[in-house]
């Protein structure tokens, strides 16, 4: 039976339908809103795995045929998933994964095509709505509907769901997900805005989301749910009871290393009490107690394992400058957490090009972040960059761009590689940090510093404590991962997932304003190293000259053919770009090269300067004057009467063809012709010489006559 939903929000019809596709799948919806539609299913697989993970897998798939493109390449069909697609993807996850009980452990995947896209109206929103709808319709236990929106501002109006187009003039992009009672998803960029907007743009959102999330709630199946695994109440009690009694000695263990191996020490003393074919079951109550167990303790104690209280940051280093062939970079350390970011510039040639659903762009700046294995002191496989390593490197990369100089100013592509050499909690916060000190350390005029720090929460019942600059045990056993980078003005970025249903506004508000306080002493210390960029880019970097030119001066630069502008080149040693618009880049690793090809160009597209003198070539004869050539390829006129100082019979008299003159600029005439004279341009000592010269044949001549 086909089912039809229709919401509105804001003031666009956002229509779900169910029924019609995929009726093999546990679950399936399409969602559309205007002309974009996207299609999500859900499957699902009984699993007999005793663990305490949930495999959830969210895959979010484009297909260019939805904006009636064909792909680019080789191949003519979609491959790996794009950039996009991972951020997508891991929206949809983060969205319902709060949701499922803690003790879930049947497979489930969630599937999203694109199959309709109109260019205005963003499919990601849509995905997380219907990934909401298949899970009620599919009958797993969840904790009530989902919904999701998108929140813009422009000026001082909010925008729920802008175009694609609004959101070029927003301030705010802001997505959010959350339920009937609360917040479970943040994610998004700003252009420094205030703490206070950023909060009141999540309450905006929250409240447009509860028509939608009352109207799909009537889609929930009821179905009964088995638990995968339920522990012996007698075993726990024991475990519970060991746990407890060993944490009394956590205090003494402040590194996290010193801690993790207690931690392996007392499971070991834990399992030899019991034979071997339970310590499997053993293992996930023991995983369990500890996390209750370092949840209570801090809950109530107040103090953490590392010995700050909830507000204090890990000491903190910045170092600048430290690899002399990259042409900028930092290392930023927080506690047990480290991150090398270096910079290197490139020309408009290194900008990558983005093909995909919606037109074809460029990007300039690049963020990469990488989290190798020897972080965290494992042993792993070093392969392509994993969703994580994605999503992180992309909240960094947000948190920085509105920084970023135009094009017109600071004429380079920008990429940062972040490695991450040490992790003990917020890597991408620190990549924030350290990429900040990089691109003034590489001289790249961004306006001041920004900085990231991310917080956590334990809550239980309506007892809960907020953790400022959270390391990894206190974001693995917590109910919150929010993490808000922004600069003295205001956010950037930010980046929010939740692990329980009762994250209200009201705890949302002191943990933006915590983060706030935390983020300030931050960038004091980074001011203190670094608060200015360098004067100079490095040596090593290339050199880039930029000069703007009327766009139908475009063709005298590039000559027939090209042979002007391959003349330019080969003669400085330079690489030359002309855009459409008349922006002439000209790139080298030699500065005075670039400057030399920028005079060249100059030369040819010079506009005549009235009253100034240039050198000429005659170039055609005519009985009222001679067209000279002069500023290269621009053509004037020297009047018969503006040939010298005396009057002039035949213009062959003074001047021939291929004949070089100086001549002055007067002016234009009324049709646009140049207008030159070839008297006003000589000197009062060359004035005299020209006139002796026609004096003499013409007292030789009235003498000889006498005769």
């Amino acid at each position: 039976m086909v089912r039809r939903l229709e919401i509105e929000l804001g003031n666009k019809p956002v229509v779900i339908e169910t029924g019609l596709l995929s009726k093999q799948a546990a679950g399936s919806v399409t969602v559309s809103c205007g002309e974009t539609v996207v299609l999500v299913a859900l499957t699902t697989k009984k699993s007999d795995i005793c663990g305490d993970f949930f495999p959830l897998v969210c895959d979010y798939r484009e297909q260019t045929s939805a904006a009636g493109k064909i792909p680019g390449g080789f191949f003519k069909r979609e491959g790996r998933p794009t950039e996009r697609e991972i951020l997508v993807s891991r929206l949809m996850d983060r969205s319902v994964r709060p949701l499922f009980p803690k003790d879930f452990t049947d497979e489930v995947q969630i599937v999203s095509f694109v199959l309709s896209v109109d260019q205005e109206n963003d499919p990601d929103v849509l995905s997380v709505i219907g990934s909401s709808a298949v899970v009620l319709l599919s009958g797993l236990p969840f904790k009530g509907a989902l919904g999701c929106v998108r929140v813009g501002k422009i000026g001082e109006k909010f925008i729920i769901n802008p175009t694609i187009s609004e959101l070029e003039h927003s301030d705010l992009n802001l997505v959010l997900s959350g339920t009937e009672n609360a917040i479970v998803m943040l994610e998004g960029w700003a252009k420094e805005i205030s703490e206070d907007v950023f909060l009141q743009a999540t309450s905006f959102g929250f409240e447009a989301i509860q028509p939608l999330i009352k109207a799909i709630s009537s889609w929930r199946m009821q179905n009964s749910y088995d638990s995968g695994f339920v522990p012996d109440s007698e075993i726990e009690k024991k475990v519970e009871l060991f746990v407890r009694e060993k944490m009394e000695r956590i205090w003494e263990y402040p590194e996290k290393k010193q801690r993790n191996e207690y931690y392996e020490k007392m499971f070991e003393e834990l399992k030899a009490q019991y034979d071997e074919s339970m310590h499997d079951e053993i293992k996930i109550i023991f995983n369990g107690c500890l996390e209750k167990t370092i949840r209570d303790m801090i809950l109530q104690t107040g103090r953490r394992f590392d010995g700050r209280d909830p507000e204090q940051i890990r000491p903190i280093d910045c170092k600048v400058g430290l690899l002399p062939r990259t042409h900028g970079s930092a290392l930023f350390t927080r506690g047990q957490t480290q991150c090398l970011s270096s910079v290197t510039l490139g020309t408009k040639h290194d900008q990558q090009i983005i093909d995909g659903l919606f037109e074809e762009t460029s990007k300039r700046f690049m963020l990469h972040y990488n989290f190798p294995p020897f972080s965290v002191g494992e042993v792993g496989a070093l392969r392509g960059p994993s969703r994580r390593e994605i999503g992180h490197g992309a909240l960094a990369e947000r948190s920085l761009q509105f920084l970023i100089p135009s094009e017109d100013v600071f004429p380079y592509t920008i990429r940062i590689v972040a490695n991450i050499l040490e992790s003990n909690g917020s890597s991408s916060m620190a990549t924030v940090c350290a990429s900040s000190l990089a691109l003034m350390d590489a001289g790249i005029p961004i306006p001041r510093h920004v900085a990231g720090v991310a917080l956590g929460m334990i809550k239980e019942n309506d007892k809960y404590i907020l953790l400022t600059d959270i390391a990894g045990e206190e974001d693995h056993v917590g109910d919150l991962d929010l993490k808000i980078a922004g600069t003295t003005v205001g956010i950037t970025g930010f980046q929010m997932d939740v692990k329980t249903t009762e994250f209200s506004l009201d705890i949302l508000r002191q943990a933006v304003m915590q983060s706030k306080r935390a983020r300030d002493r931050i960038l004091e210390i980074m001011n203190s190293v670094l608060d200015k960029p360098r004067p100079e880019i490095s040596k090593y970097a290339p050199k880039i000259l930029t000069i703007k030119i009327s766009p139908d001066k475009i063709g005298l630069v590039i000559g027939g053919g090209g042979k002007t502008i391959r003349k330019i080149i080969e003669e400085t040693d330079t690489e030359i770009d002309i855009d459409d618009d008349g922006t002439i880049s000209v790139y080298s690793t030699n500065l005075e090269s670039c400057k030399n090809a920028i005079e060249k160009i100059k030369s040819i597209v010079e506009e005549p300067e009235a009253g100034r003198i240039y050198e000429g070539i005659v170039t055609r004869i005519f009985p009222f004057g001679a067209m000279v050539k002069f500023l290269n390829e621009q053509e004037g006129l020297v009047h018969i009467s503006e040939l010298a100082p005396y009057r002039v019979n035949r213009v062959e008299d003074v001047v021939n063809v291929g004949e070089n003159i100086k001549v002055k600029f007067v002016g234009f005439d009324e049709q646009g012709r140049a207008n030159l004279s070839r008297k006003q341009a000589l000197t009062q000592e060359e004035i005299e010489k020209e006139k002796q010269k026609i004096n003499f044949p013409q007292r030789h001549i009235k003498k000889s006559f006498r005769k």
